[in-house]
Formats: C-alpha cells, structure tokens, sequence
C-alpha cells in the first residue's frame, strides 16, 4: 500500500475535519462515500458544537436538506457490502437518533428487516405517526416471519412425536438411525479382506405423533428491557398454538396483567399491542396464572422475566411455593441481553428456585427441548 493510498483511507476514516486547510478534494466513489458517512458521523460534530461545513471546512455542505434519509439509505447500499450497511443503519438508530428514518413511511420499508430494527420500532412505537402503522407492521411481519422459519422446526421436531421403532422411516435423518438394525441387516455384507462392514441399506426409525395434554402458559415480562424476551415469546407463543394438543395461554405484565391468548397466534399483532415500559409486579401475574390451572400436574408454566420485582417480594415467593406444591411445573427463563447473555436478578432467582422454580437462560430452541424433555 502506497503512502497515498494510506492517506486515502485515514481521510475516509477521520472525516473531513481531519483534512488539513488546501488538502486535495476527493473525488468520484470516494467523495459518494465520504458524503454518506459524514451524513451518520458527523452528528458527532453537530453534538460538540461543531457546525458541519463551517469552522474551517471546505466543501459542499451535507445538511439533511440536501441529502435525504432515504438518499442516504439508497447511497449506502450502492456503495457497501450488506454487512457494513446493516451496521450503518444500526448506528443510525441506536446511537445517532437519526429519528427521520423512522417517521417517512417510504423511508421506513426502505430499511433492511432485522432484529435491530424491529426492537427500534417497538420501542419507539407509542411516539410514531398513524400514517406509519402500515410500514411498521409490514416491516415487524418480515423479521417476525424471519425468525419463525428458523425456529418452527426446532419446536416441531421436539414436540411433535417420539421414535417409534417398530416402524421405519424413509427419511434419512441422524437423530432417527437405528444402528441395531441396521447392523442385524447388512452383516452379510461384511468385508473379511478390508474388515468393514458395508453398509448397503442403513435403517430409520419413524415418528408418531403424540398426543400432549399439557397447558403450557407464558407469563411475560413487557417492562422496557425485556424487549428482545417479549419479541421471541411472541414467535414461541405462535408456534406452539399450531401444535396439536398443546393449548397455549400468553399473559404479559408489568404493574398490570393482560391476557393475549386470543391474538397468539398473530405475534406481530401482539407486539403491536404490548406496551413497553412501565414497573413491574411479578407476584401480580403470577397469581392470575394460578388461576388459570385447572390440571396442576399437566401445566408448565414458564416465567419470561429479569425478576425485578417492584413489589413486595412475600406474595410472588408464597405464589410460586403454592404452585410447585400443586405439581405445576414452573420454569423461570431469565432475560436475555442482544448477545444472549442473561440479565437477571440473581438473588430473586434463587429465592424462587429454592420455592420450586427451575431458573434458566435458554434460548428459544433450548427452550423448545426442555418442554419436549417435560411433556415426555
């Protein structure tokens, strides 16, 4: 790399302030990117009190006036690869405001459907327009239907049967081999000369569906940092109302309880519905989920939650020690951050282990064994 060169790309890094006064103007691409980035970093500048285009800086000026939100997001798209626009668009949105982008519905379906984005709209519901519910909607439906494609067959696969060895299954798969059969099958095929068994026809078992007379209810946390928990139990919810014999109910909470169990099966219409933020009171919901038992020893019940009680901890503790006497199954899921890594009260959730609550962080497929491993 040529000292040119080098300096090329400290100029793109830096920004145009970093250009000492009679520098040589970029050109071509490299102006189109200087100009896309200096939209999203220089706000840096504007929160130092530093005006862009002023204070010594040539050039034209890059005010939102001239170049757009959706210039901007059709820019970057041209000029770099998806994974460096996806990080752009995030750094828009996390740490630059760039609160535009979220209130032009044109602008809004313009964006990249992903986690990141439908967590912004969520959180930023309550502060948009009527006229972008459509584009909201239409964007939460995308990254939802997204992630419960990838997650559909785990909790199928989990819930849906047990292997069933007096019948054999033309579909290949690992979990189902029967190398006992298979072995029986093809020992005339065995190799003296290389001592190898020849496999000619491996052997699967099949699966039969199974009936799950269990009520499986989710208790969710919908307080402002559960956001990330309350967008996959939403998905989970979904998936599970498909599945035969499980009836589902969905309960979110925070100083309040709301039962969902009627919309379950349209999460992106429960999560246009949650209402992030606010207190919480655990115990609250917890006792309205008591109500709902009717066949203690079929029910799981699973606690979505960071376990930050706002309320007098005695009745949630007395609650849950109630419920596991009963022979309810309860499992408490702790919250998970962006990165998977739980965030929870730890004291709170070892005095509700020490009542009867299994604590976990699972992850949605995770948790999709952990019921199969229950129901049996």
């Amino acid at each position: 790399m040529n000292g040119a060169d080098t300096l090329r790309r400290w100029r793109l890094a830096l920004g145009r302030y970093a250009r000492p006064d009679g520098g040589q103007e970029l050109a071509g691409a490299d102006r189109q990117v200087d100009e896309a980035l200096d939209y999203l970093y220089g706000r840096a500048y504007d929160r130092q009190g530093i005006l862009r285009g002023k204070g010594g800086a040539s050039g034209g000026s890059l005010d939102g006036s001239q170049l757009t939100a959706l210039d901007w997001l059709r820019r970057t798209r041209e000029l770099f690869p998806q994974d460096v626009c996806e990080r752009l668009q995030r750094h828009a949105l996390d740490k630059f405001g760039l609160n535009e982008i979220l209130h032009d519905p044109a602008t809004l379906r313009a964006l990249e459907p992903d986690e990141n984005l439908a967590r912004a709209l969520l959180g930023m519901r309550g502060r948009l327009g009527a006229d972008m519910q459509d584009a909201v909607r239409d964007v939460i439906g995308k990254v939802v239907e997204d992630i419960t494609r990838r997650l559909r067959h785990e909790f199928v696969n989990a819930l849906s049967g047990r292997r069933n060895r007096f019948r054999r299954s033309m579909v290949p798969s690992a979990q189902n081999f029967d190398w006992r059969a298979t072995i029986a099958a093809n020992l005339r095929h065995y190799d003296t000369a290389s001592r190898r068994l020849v496999i000619e026809r491996p052997y699967f078992n099949s699966r039969v569906k199974r009936q799950l007379p269990w009520d499986v209810i989710l208790c969710v946390d919908q307080s402002g940092s559960m956001v990330d928990s309350v967008l996959y139990s939403a998905i989970v919810a979904s998936i599970l109302v498909s599945l035969p014999s499980v009836n589902i109910r969905l309960v979110v909470f925070d100083t309040n309880v709301v039962d969902l169990t009627r919309m379950a099966a349209d999460p992106v219409q429960v999560l246009l519905t949650v209402q992030l933020g606010g207190g919480t009171d655990v115990g609250r919901a917890m006792r309205y989920c008591e109500q709902l038992v009717t066949t203690p020893q079929r029910t799981i019940i699973a606690l979505v939650s960071d376990f930050e009680e706002g309320a007098p901890p005695g009745p949630l503790l007395a609650c849950v020690q109630r419920l596991a006497q009963s022979r309810v199954r309860l499992l408490g899921l702790a919250a998970l951050d962006e990165r998977a890594q739980p965030v929870y009260d730890r004291d709170m959730g070892q005095r509700l282990a020490a009542r009867g609550m299994e604590i976990a962080a699972l992850t949605p497929s995770r948790f999709a064994g952990w019921l199969a491993e229950v129901i049996g």
